[in-house]
């Protein structure tokens, strides 16, 4: 008996959680909504982007060559940077702190964990 209780109160506990992370996911998705486009814009001009850096930078071409190469290199749209990429949480959106491995945010890490819902990770102890 004490054991169904502890699982109907680790299950309900779960339940909790997933709830609570549900409801911050609207903004979430947006913001990961928003990152994917960006990852997208990246990986479709990416070639792109490095001919156009490597064609300015090169000293061995006239100088207005080399300009109309950065008048393209400019044409191009921002979001197509990987530098505006950024990784963030699956479950909050959060752009910190988060690991790569897990895609997560060090505090959904926190508390899945310490609730034993990832496989493989327990909380070290000496």
């Amino acid at each position: 008996m004490a054991l169904a209780f502890s699982r109907q109160k680790i299950f309900s506990l779960t339940s909790q959680c997933m709830n609570f992370w549900r409801k911050m996911s609207t903004v979430s998705e947006k913001r990961n909504i928003e990152d994917h486009k960006r990852r997208l814009l990246a990986a479709k001009y990416e070639l792109k982007r490095k001919l156009y850096k490597s064609l300015h930078r090169d000293l061995d071409l006239p100088a207005e060559l080399r300009e109309k190469y950065l008048c393209k290199l400019a044409q191009l749209p921002r979001n197509s940077s990987f530098t505006r990429v950024r990784n963030r949480c699956i479950f909050t959106g959060r752009s910190r702190a988060v690991y790569e491995k897990f895609r997560m945010s060090r505090i959904v890490f926190r508390s899945l964990a310490s609730q034993g819902m990832l496989m493989g990770v327990k909380k070290a102890s000496w």
